[in-house]
């Protein structure tokens, strides 16, 4: 039996990977989160005996070293972080805080003979962008940003601990994984979710800025591919879409998908954190994934009738 900890597990993609593992009667999953983001309600629902969820903060040694050294995993999802742009700008200390979780990640791991450590990185270890596609090879260090200055240190941690200690990672770069259970925070979901009630949308600055939005679907078969098979062992991979779309052109996109009333209505830009464009090379997805990640219309749809059940 596989022993797994996914850290963060009570979050949109930590919580979407911990209902897949724990389809596996093969796996034991031990899912941990503070749920200071997280929620319970994205907790696996089936009733099995192969999952158990802790609430533990992994930034405290005593509190994860407890767990690590009881469990003695074999593999490891570091997923735990504070996120969302206007929240890690409001907390900037907050977000220095999860050096420790990676440490006492990359500490334990390598003490209790952990297989491999899954990193959950960010597209913002780009900063503004110098080229594009965005391409794993290009890093540059130019973001001023707590939140992708600690997910490039971070990477630096991995790629230290593998060359010191033999301790294999694999680094996931997520540009915008959107799905049923991602919260208000992001950009996707607090468009539909107002464009269903036909409230206002709000965009900053002119909503020229572009991103690309993966579906979680797609993000949940690439990874738990690269864990079954073995695949990019101390790698680095995208994991997004490479269709790119404005903010503008976003929310035009649900208001005229879910039929609805809202207005655009438009603020100040941010002083910082909105980088004006975000499409990533995923030649690495597409050879794992075998096939093109979902079209963001049919994405869209599927919040759209999630949202609906869920608000009848």
């Amino acid at each position: 039996m596989r022993k797994i900890l996914i850290t963060g597990g009570a979050g949109n993609v930590g919580g979407a990977l911990a209902k897949k593992l724990a389809e596996d009667q093969e796996n034991f999953v031990v899912i941990v989160d503070n749920l200071i983001t997280g929620s319970i309600h994205k907790l696996p629902k089936t009733k099995s005996d192969n999952w158990k969820f802790i609430k533990a903060d992994v930034n405290s040694y005593q509190d994860i070293s407890a767990i690590m050294l009881a469990y003695q995993f074999d593999y490891v999802f570091h997923y735990a972080a504070l996120v969302g742009v206007q929240r890690t700008l409001n907390n900037p200390v907050k977000v220095l805080e999860d050096i420790e979780g990676i440490k006492n990640i990359l500490n334990l791991s390598k003490n209790t003979n952990v297989k491999r450590v899954f990193y959950s990185s960010s597209s913002e270890v780009y900063g503004e962008p110098v080229e594009f596609p965005q391409n794993e090879e290009t890093t540059p260090l130019n973001s001023r940003l707590p939140y992708a200055i600690v997910k490039n240190l971070g990477e630096a941690f991995f790629k230290s601990y593998q060359k010191e200690y033999g301790l294999d990672f694999t680094i996931f770069r997520f540009f915008n994984t959107y799905g049923p259970d991602q919260s208000m925070d992001f950009v996707m979901a607090k468009f539909i979710r107002n464009a269903l009630k036909n409230e206002p949308i709000t965009i900053y600055g002119d909503g020229s800025q572009t991103r690309t939005f993966c579906y979680i679907s797609d993000n949940i078969e690439t990874t738990t591919k690269i864990l079954y098979e073995n695949l990019l062992v101390n790698d680095i991979i995208n994991i997004g879409n490479h269709h790119e779309v404005s903010v503008l052109e976003l929310a035009q996109k649900i208001i005229q998908l879910s039929g609805s009333k809202s207005e655009i209505t438009h603020l100040p830009p941010l002083t910082e954190g909105d980088m004006t464009r975000r499409k990533p090379d995923i030649s690495k997805m597409l050879a794992v994934l075998g096939k093109q990640p979902m079209d963001i219309d049919t994405g869209i749809l599927k919040m759209i009738e999630y949202i609906k059940k869920e608000q009848e």
